[in-house]
């Protein structure tokens, strides 16, 4: 099936519409949510030498139907946390959490971000950076009139995805400084398993509705499951 770039993440498939393909797949890759349905996303070229590549998941470029279906399986997922509060994470993490914090009946969620303003602290800080952005350092932070929100309270942290496990680990490192200790993490889509080794004390503490490999282009120009669909 070959979908013109803006009508990906567009329609939330019944179970079953994309089938395997044994001699790998071309320019798009179907998820499965928990309970079956299928959304197909486009297999996305990583930085270097072209041969290494990832479903892409662009939430705030989803339909409200692809949005809402996540955001709902996430929600579930999440209950046994029991959480109070959700921290987003910027960018698109915040667009999933504001979805999942109504969802859990939150009146609202604390949102961390990158750009800094007048009354921000050094120490509620810390670099980022993402796969999808490997050139661009950003700066996180916390914003101190936040805490009373968070302190003595039952965290949940929500990004949209887990590749490399380095945005994340920023994240924690951070709340850390502050004090902070989430219970666990929520995310839209678990990418491949390099976030293993990074995040390897959060891994039981960590779900997702979402899963896909990493690909590896094969010598006909396919592009083959490189790692664990295991998340």
């Amino acid at each position: 099936m070959s979908l013109l770039p803006h009508q990906f993440w567009q329609t939330v498939d019944p179970a079953g519409s994309h089938a395997s393909r044994a001699e790998g797949w071309v320019d798009s890759y179907p998820v499965s949510l928990p309970d079956g349905r299928q959304v197909l996303l486009p297999i996305r070229v990583l930085p270097g030498d072209g041969t290494a590549a990832v479903a892409s998941l662009i939430i705030n470029q989803a339909s409200f139907a692809v949005e809402d279906a996540i955001s709902a399986a996430l929600a579930e997922m999440l209950q046994s946390f029991s959480p109070d509060v959700i921290i987003g994470v910027p960018t698109l993490g915040l667009t999933l959490a504001n979805n999942v914090a109504r969802r859990l009946g939150h009146p609202r969620l604390v949102a961390l971000g990158t750009s800094r303003k007048f009354w921000y602290r050094d120490e509620l800080s810390a670099p980022m950076s993402s796969i999808t952005s490997p050139t661009h350092q950003k700066t996180l932070f916390l914003d101190p009139r936040s805490l009373p929100l968070l302190e003595n309270r039952r965290i949940v942290v929500v990004d949209d995805v887990i590749s490399s496990g380095t945005s994340m680990a920023a994240v924690l490192h951070l709340l850390s400084r502050a004090g902070l200790a989430p219970l666990g993490i929520g995310t839209a889509m678990l990418q491949g398993t390099r976030w293993h080794e990074t995040l390897v004390n959060w891994r039981s503490r960590i779900v997702a509705p979402l899963v896909s490999p990493r690909f590896q282009r094969t010598a006909s120009g396919h592009w083959r499951q490189a790692d664990g669909l295991d998340g």
